[in-house]
């Protein structure tokens, strides 16, 4: 979770993520340098005379402010197409889940396993344990077992929604008569939350999502107790 005086994404929990805030970081190193040189480039220019230069001069200057946006663009295309290309880099996976959207809920529903359908809503405040966030915390939580591939099947039953976790990198719109995929891995336990991110009615903001990674073991017995009730 953020923290009041974080400034930045949230931390990687995932590979994926990882390479997100990689990207963020660098790119963000491109454009302060290129701020700050076109800065003291007009400093320069207008406390000089190098306005007055020679059409040899000016043809040498045309060259250079037209091949160094290209190197730039190159230098920030390269590693956004090596992103784009792990985004589509799909492992088998090891578990398909399955969640609709609906107004104002997820339901979940685990493909590999039998009886292990569940609806998920938002606990309300005055249900709320100790130290649990608020407007984030459900009363059934999505599982998944740590250090291993997880496909996500994402659609909705009445209007457009959209599932993100984003402390692990994925977003996924939820769209009627349409099955979309993601696939993530986490990284460590823990439990990780998100909100519906496409404005989908009243109470938009009251559908947030709640996943919890989990050692294999202990999601072994979380499916066994699952499928008891």
């Amino acid at each position: 979770m953020s923290e009041p005086v974080q400034t930045s994404l949230l931390d990687a929990l995932s590979p994926m993520m990882e390479e997100f805030l990689f990207f963020y970081d660098y790119t963000m190193s491109m454009i302060v340098s290129i701020g700050l040189t076109v800065l003291c480039t007009l400093t320069l220019i207008t406390t000089t005379k190098l306005y007055d230069i020679s059409a040899t001069d000016a043809n040498h200057l045309e060259f250079m402010w037209t091949l160094l946006p290209v190197l730039v663009l190159t230098f920030i295309a390269t590693p956004s197409m090596r992103t784009l290309y792990l985004l589509e880099d799909l492992e088998p996976p090891h578990i398909t889940i399955k969640t609709m959207g609906h107004q104002w809920y997820w339901s979940y529903e685990y493909s590999d396993y039998d009886n292990t359908t569940f609806d998920s809503y938002m606990t309300k405040e005055q249900d709320l344990k100790k130290g649990s966030p608020r407007l984030l915390e459900v009363d059934y939580r999505m599982a998944f077992p740590m250090k291993s591939t997880i496909r996500l099947l994402v659609s909705s039953t009445d209007v457009l929604h959209s599932w993100t976790v984003p402390s692990l990198g994925v977003k996924a719109d939820a769209c009627p008569g349409r099955l979309n995929q993601l696939t993530f891995t986490a990284l460590r336990p823990g439990v990780f939350y998100g909100q519906c991110s496409e404005i989908c009615g009243p109470y938009h903001s009251f559908m947030p999502i709640a996943t919890e990674s989990m050692p294999v073991k202990n999601f072994e017995k979380w499916i066994n107790t699952l499928q008891a009730h």
